[in-house]
């Protein structure tokens, strides 16, 4: 439909209407058209936006301006009067019961206020109430419900016509395939909502691609898009989707029946279905009488987006009463009596200027795009990490690309694409270095992995990084000697390895002499440097650093033996009878001790005191309905902290296994608990305890 030469004066043109006021009626609302039809046609029927969504909305909004500065130029093929299309052919086509219409957008106390005086311009509406909930950012769906019973499932498409996809939506488990609607007195019911992706189970998700050697999913939303028009059912759920039902756009009732007074209202109707087991906001939905305080709860809830299992990009205020709804109407774009509060903008296009490669601790080669700085979220970004090389070639990224760059719920940014259509010609391959950056030795990759890796030990970032491991509070907890006080005393030669951090009680003079360092500061490393020396076995194996093994992996390891030189004993068949280790942990724990430089390291540690001793081996397990039985936590505990409450299985005789197995007897449930959570579900033989359910087996005297 467009050229490459299209899409560059497309894009072009688009940047210079968001940058300067045009006002020139006419020319500008042609322009504006053909760039937002353009950029419908990348969102809807690409599924590969060109623009930001902040930008998008903001041309919308000047088009709207204009067409009510100039009602004679409004045409009736304007995308303010109609809802953009997106329908492929993969899928047969499906008529909307009602028009599944946008949202009018606003981005600041100022618009909500004005949105609220236009509501109350409406007779009857001086007891309005506005109810409040998440918008997900997701790709939107609509359901048919009759006699009880899913029937069908579209996409939103052009807004009257849809993508049947009722095959995939029933991959879907959030997703009632039956509900007692008609007990409930509804015959037939249309239900609006998102399909969205768990923010745990995306990242599950893009961790195992990269297993794989593939790139990742670029963010929760596109994921949930493209996994809605997938031709194959089996992978729509292997994604594990998940939804929220916001809306009844339609509904007729059972024969002699009357309507449920909770379909008066909007807040009535969702805790309705909720109540029914349909997954809806119900939980995160407030009714505010007074904008004021609508304004106010949008502040507090974007502090707290990222607190939330799913992206939301905004919140949704809609006129609570389902009859003044009805009074108000619509417009052909968007509804009267709703509006979408957005948050700050996440999305924003760059230039790439070049790569950087960065060393990690294991050896890992990071390659990290520097970028013209672009303020996202209210963040400037500057340096965006491109993961690895098959990542960069899987996005086609060059030097001097213009590229789309996103901030994730989790504040990292990342690239989401290039945009290839832009490019002129003086765009340059990125060449993924052979030698390391730092030591110029060659770097190796092993076949089934993604990362080239420096293996020179002695690499200066790998020491570094290695001694900042060592001291984490996860690991042997020496405070007041962090990653900066490394750094700073590694660049001048006083620190050097990790047994050197225990030296360090021979060179306080020339720690003294860098300045900024007190008695008191220098006491209080020196203390915490000589209480590492008595941690558990598990916390010593934990920061070392061996690749592949965590803090559980860690406890298993030192539960196995009674000194760590015990290992240099084991090889790789013994070590995969452990409890939780596989053949890749087996293979890399088998390599660290058989290195002699390591050897040579654990004997310098034990020498200045450091303890390598498991004092707890063959000793008898703990008395208790614990003793012998695997546990595994899972999302946000409420009342305790995840390693505490750890410790209290532990303390009874349980294991802590790291993953979800056949092996695994209870995972302990807090909020938001993901895919691990459906992982068990699956498997059919772990025991699911709420925390409270956990606590009460560990206090029970048994």
């Amino acid at each position: 439909m467009y050229t490459k030469d299209d899409e560059r004066r497309l894009y072009e043109l688009a940047k210079s209407l968001l940058n300067s006021a045009h006002e020139n009626g006419q020319e500008t609302i042609d322009q504006l058209k053909e760039v937002i039809n353009y950029a419908d046609w990348r969102y809807y029927v690409q599924s590969d936006p060109v623009l930001a969504d902040q930008e998008y909305d903001k041309l919308f909004k000047q088009l709207r301006h204009l067409e009510d500065k100039f009602p004679g130029l409004k045409t009736v093929d304007s995308p303010t009067q109609r809802v953009a299309s997106g329908l492929s052919e993969r899928f047969p086509t499906v008529s909307h019961l009602v028009p599944m219409l946008s949202l009018d957008n606003t981005y600041n106390a100022e618009d909500l206020t004005d949105w609220d005086r236009k509501c109350r311009e409406f007779p009857g509406t001086e007891n309005i109430e506005y109810c409040v909930e998440p918008k997900y950012d997701g790709a939107s769906v609509s359901l048919i419900y009759e006699n009880g019973v899913l029937v069908r499932g579209a996409t939103r498409g052009d807004g009257v016509m849809g993508e049947d996809v009722t095959i995939n939506v029933r991959q879907i488990r959030t997703i009632p395939l039956s509900a007692n609607l008609t007990k409930a007195g509804v015959q037939q019911a249309e239900i609006r909502g998102e399909i969205v992706i768990h923010k745990e189970v995306f990242e599950a998700y893009n961790k195992q691609r990269a297993a794989d050697g593939l790139a990742p999913l670029a963010n929760p939303r596109n994921a949930a898009s493209g996994t809605l028009r997938i031709l194959d059912p089996a992978e729509v759920r292997k994604r594990g989707l998940s939804t929220v039902l916001y809306h009844i756009s339609d509904y007729t009732l059972v024969d002699g029946n009357e309507k449920p007074h909770a379909l008066d209202t909007h807040y009535g109707s969702l805790k309705w279905l909720y109540d029914m087991g349909f997954p809806t906001p119900a939980k995160e939905m407030k009714v505010f009488r007074h904008i004021d305080d609508v304004i106010k709860y949008c502040d507090e809830f974007e502090a707290r987006r990222d607190d939330l299992p799913f992206e939301v990009d905004g919140l949704v205020i809609k006129v609570n009463n389902i009859a003044m709804q009805e009074q108000m109407g619509m417009t052909s774009h968007h509804p009267r009596w709703a509006v979408a509060y957005k948050f700050k903008a996440r999305q924003a296009t760059s230039k790439l200027r070049r790569v950087e490669y960065q060393v990690g601790r294991t050896g890992a080669i990071t390659p990290v795009a520097k970028i013209d700085p672009v303020p996202i979220g209210g963040v400037t970004v500057s340096s965006v990490s491109l993961f690895n090389e098959d990542v960069v070639r899987e996005k086609d990224l060059r030097i001097g690309d213009t590229v789309l760059v996103e901030r994730a719920g989790d504040v990292i940014p990342y690239i989401v694409k290039p945009l290839a259509e832009l490019r002129d010609g003086t765009e340059e391959e990125i060449n993924f270095p052979k030698e390391c950056p730092v030591c110029n030795s060659a770097l190796e990759k092993q076949p089934e992995e993604a990362a080239w890796r420096c293996i020179n030990i002695n690499c200066p970032v790998q020491v570094a990084e290695r001694m900042i491991h060592y001291v984490h509070k996860d690991a042997m907890d020496i405070r007041n000697l962090g990653e900066a006080n490394i750094q700073k005393f590694f660049e001048k030669g006083i620190l050097t390895d990790i047994p050197s951090i225990y030296e360090l009680k021979t060179r306080w003079d020339d720690v003294r002499a860098l300045g900024g360092f007190g008695d008191k500061s220098i006491t209080n490393m020196e203390q915490a440097i000589e209480q590492s020396k008595g941690q558990p076995l598990n916390r010593l194996i934990f920061g070392l650093g061996i690749r592949f093994v965590g803090e559980t992996t860690a406890k298993t390891l030192a539960n196995a033996v009674t000194s760590l030189k015990d290992f240099y004993d084991w090889d790789i068949e013994k070590l995969s009878t452990l409890e939780d280790v596989g053949p890749k942990v087996a293979t890399s724990v088998a390599d660290f001790f058989a290195r002699t430089e390591n050897r040579q390291m654990i004997d310098k540690l034990e020498a200045e005191g450091v303890n390598i001793l498991n004092h707890h081996k063959g000793q008898a397990a703990a008395a208790g309905a614990l003793t012998g039985k695997t546990f595994l936590f899972t999302g946000t505990l409420s009342q305790l902290k995840r390693s505490d409450a750890e410790a209290m299985a532990e303390a009874k005789g349980g294991t802590i296994l790291s993953g979800v197995s056949a092996k695994l007897n209870y995972l302990v449930v807090g909020e938001d608990a993901g895919s691990k959570l459906e992982k068990a579900k699956k498997l059919g033989t772990v025991s699911i305890l709420t925390e409270q359910e956990f606590i009460d087996m560990v206090n029970a005297d048994v």
